[in-house]
C-alpha cells in the first residue's frame, strides 16, 4: 500500500468524514438502487447503527459489502418511520457509496421531532432490506428521567461481546455512551489473545495482524461490526461515542503511542489519521465538520436534567505520559521531589486550552441539573501505597497480598484512632499514583477543569472507562484548594478486556481482600470490582444520579448469565455531591 503525505490524509479523511448524505424528509419511495447494483451480489453483513442523537436529527449508519469483487460505486436508499412496520414513513432517500469510504454509509436525519422513537433501514437492490434499527432523539425542555447503558474496551479475542448482548435487552434508555476502544489494535500473539482459538475468537487470517494502515483499521471494524451482539445493541439503542487509545495506540498521546515504533511502523501521524478516517467511516459519528477528523469532543443537552460533554483526553492535546523508571535511583529508590515537580507542572495538558474553554463555556450556560462528564480514563485519586507499587512491579503475587493484609491492619489502626508507630504510619501515607496515564499523571489540569464545576456550583458526575474495572470513586478539589467535594466518579468495567485479576494474578479467593483493601487504602474510593466483566446504567432523575453495576458471569464462552450477586449502585443527590451505597 502506497503511504500518503499528512497533507493528502488530511484531504482524504476530510472527504471520508464529509460523505454522509443529509435526509430532510420524504423524497420518493425506497429504491436505492440502480440496474446495474439489482444485478450485483450485495449485502448487509455488518448490521446498521445509529449515533449523535440531537432533538432533531440523528445520524444513521450501514455498510454495504460487495459479494461479487466488483468495487464499483452502489447506490443505497433509507427510510425512516415512527412504527416497526414503516407504515408511518417520514424520511427516505438515496444516496452512492463507493469504495474511498469503505462502502459505508452515514445519513443525518433531520427534522425529526424531539423525544421521539424511530425506526430506520436501508436496502441497496432487489435482494431485500438491511436489518431494522431503532433509534431514539434527545428529549427537550422539562425532563425527569434519563438512562445510558455506558461502556468501554471491547477486546475481539479476550472474549464474547455477552455485555453487548445485554445492553441490547434494556428497555428503558436514551443512548449507550461507548468512552472508548471499540476496537483493539493488535495482532495476534499480542495483547487479549492468548486463548483466543480455544474460544472461538481467534482473529481471522484478514484481520490477524496489528492495524497500522487504513485497510488494516477497516478489516478490524469490519470483524467487531460481524459480531452479532455488537449488531444487536446498536440496532437497539443510538451511541454516543468518543475514542481512547486503541482505535489508534495502546497508551496514545499527541504525538505518539506506546505501541507504535517508528523504526518499524512508520510516522505515527500518518498512523494516526489511518486510523481516524477508519473511525468516522465505521462509527455513527458526526464529525466537528467536513475537513476535521481530529475533534470529537460534543455536548448533548437532556432538556433541563443534563448536560453531557463528551471529551478527547486522549489524541488532540495529551502531553506523553510519565514513567517511574524515569525517576529511579541505582537502589531503586523513587526521586519523589522530582517526580511531585513534573506531575504538578501547570503546564502540563491532557485536554488542552482550547477543549477547556470550550467545556468552561459549556457549563457556564448549562442550566441543567447534572452536567456529565463523558470520558476515557479515571479521574479520581488513585493513590497507593509506594510499598504496594513496588510489589506490584515485582509481578510477585505473593509479595502483594503480603503487603496488602499489613497495610490494611494499619489503615484500620489508624482509622480507629489507635496509636501507630510513624514507620507503619508512614507505610500508608506515603503514596503515589498507580497509573499515570490516568488524570493522576495530570494532576494541575484535573484541578482546573474541577474548579469549572466548583466555581459555577454545578452538580458533577464523571463517566470513566480505560481500566476495564469497575470502580466509584468521591471527587474533590485538593487541599491547597480547600480539599471541597466538586463530584463523582462512575468507571465501568469493561466488555471483555482482561482486568486487575490478570495484571496482578490474584487467585480468586483473594479478588474479596482486594478490593476490602483498595477501597480501605484510598482515601476518595467507595467501591470497586476487581475481577468481572459488564456495564454501568447510569439514571439521572431531578432528584439523583444513581449507577448500577451489571456484569456477566462469563465472557469465555456466548452462553452466560447475568451475575445478580455482584450487582452494585451507588448514587449521589444535587448539592450534596459525595457518594451513598444503595442497599
Amino acid at each position: 500500500m502506497k503511504r500518503l503525505t499528512r497533507r493528502e490524509f488530511l484531504r482524504v479523511s476530510a472527504l471520508s468524514a464529509g460523505a454522509v448524505a443529509v435526509s430532510t424528509g420524504l423524497s420518493g419511495c425506497l429504491s436505492g438502487s440502480t440496474e446495474e447494483d439489482r444485478e450485483r451480489a450485495i449485502s448487509f453483513n455488518h448490521g446498521v447503527a445509529s449515533g449523535d442523537p440531537l432533538q432533531d436529527r440523528v445520524m444513521l449508519w450501514t455498510r454495504l459489502t460487495p459479494n461479487d469483487g466488483n468495487t464499483s460505486a452502489m447506490s443505497v436508499g433509507w427510510e425512516v418511520a415512527e412504527d416497526e412496520d414503516f407504515n408511518q414513513l417520514v424520511h427516505s432517500g438515496t444516496t452512492t457509496t463507493t469504495a474511498d469510504n469503505d462502502f459505508t454509509v452515514k445519513v443525518d436525519v433531520l427534522n425529526l421531532s424531539a423525544g421521539t422513537t424511530y425506526f430506520y433501514r436501508f436496502k441497496s437492490n432487489d435482494a431485500g432490506t438491511s436489518p431494522v434499527g431503532q433509534t431514539k432523539t434527545l428529549p427537550e425542555g422539562v425532563v425527569d428521567q434519563a438512562a445510558f447503558a455506558v461502556v468501554s474496551c471491547a477486546n475481539y479475542p479476550a472474549g464474547y461481546f455477552n455485555v453487548y448482548a445485554e445492553i441490547a435487552k434494556e428497555t428503558d434508555l436514551d443512548a449507550v455512551l461507548h468512552l472508548g476502544d471499540f476496537i483493539y489494535e493488535y495482532g495476534e500473539g499480542q495483547y487479549g489473545t492468548d486463548g483466543a482459538e480455544a474460544i472461538g475468537r481467534a482473529l481471522p487470517d484478514s484481520s490477524n495482524t496489528e492495524t497500522i494502515t487504513l485497510d488494516e483499521y477497516r478489516a478490524r471494524y469490519a470483524l467487531y461490526r460481524a459480531d452479532s451482539d455488537c449488531q444487536a445493541m446498536h440496532a437497539r439503542w443510538p451511541l454516543i461515542a468518543v475514542w481512547d487509545d486503541h482505535e489508534v495506540a495502546n497508551d496514545a498521546w499527541e504525538n505518539g503511542a506506546e505501541n507504535h515504533q517508528p523504526s518499524t511502523e512508520g510516522d505515527y501521524q500518518d498512523r494516526k489519521m489511518q486510523a481516524l478516517q477508519a473511525y468516522f467511516e465505521w462509527m455513527p459519528v458526526r464529525p466537528a465538520s467536513a475537513d476535521n477528523t481530529e475533534t470529537i469532543y460534543r455536548s448533548f443537552e437532556f432538556g433541563d436534567l443534563a448536560s453531557l460533554y463528551m471529551l478527547d483526553t486522549r489524541l488532540i492535546a495529551r502531553d506523553e505520559q510519565l514513567d517511574y523508571d524515569d525517576y529511579l535511583d541505582d537502589a531503586g529508590n523513587i526521586n519523589e521531589a522530582n517526580f511531585e515537580a513534573d506531575v504538578t507542572d501547570p503546564n502540563r495538558e491532557m485536554i488542552g486550552s482550547e477543549q477547556f474553554n470550550w467545556l468552561d463555556n459549556k457549563v457556564q450556560l448549562s442550566n441543567a441539573t447534572w452536567q456529565v462528564l463523558g470520558q476515557q480514563v479515571l479521574m479520581g485519586r488513585m493513590m497507593f501505597p509506594a510499598e504496594l507499587l513496588v510489589a506490584y512491579e515485582s509481578g510477585d503475587t505473593a509479595s502483594i497480598i503480603t503487603a496488602i493484609t499489613e497495610l490494611v491492619a494499619i489503615k484500620a489502626a489508624i482509622d480507629s484512632g489507635a496509636t501507630v508507630p510513624d514507620d507503619d504510619r508512614a507505610r500508608v501515607e506515603n503514596t503515589l499514583p498507580y497509573n499515570l496515564d490516568a488524570w493522576d499523571g495530570y494532576y494541575y489540569e484535573r484541578e482546573q477543569v474541577l474548579k469549572i464545576f466548583k466555581e459555577a456550583n454545578k452538580n458533577l458526575v464523571v463517566l470513566a472507562g480505560d481500566t476495564h474495572n469497575a470502580w466509584a470513586n468521591n471527587l474533590h478539589l485538593d487541599n491547597s484548594n480547600g480539599g471541597t467535594a466538586v463530584g463523582v466518579e462512575f468507571a465501568t468495567a469493561s466488555v471483555s478486556s482482561p482486568g486487575l485479576e490478570t495484571y496482578l494474578q490474584v487467585p480468586s479467593d483473594s479478588i474479596a481482600q482486594v478490593e476490602e483493601a483498595l477501597v480501605t487504602l484510598i482515601d476518595d474510593l467507595e467501591y470497586s470490582n476487581a475481577n468481572q466483566r459488564g456495564y454501568l446504567k447510569l439514571t439521572l432523575t431531578q432528584d439523583e444520579a444513581r449507577s448500577d453495576w451489571r456484569f456477566v458471569d462469563t465472557v469465555k464462552a456466548d452462553s452466560y448469565t447475568i451475575d445478580a450477586d455482584s450487582n452494585t449502585a451507588f448514587k449521589t443527590t444535587p448539592s450534596n455531591r459525595v457518594l451513598q451505597p444503595v442497599s
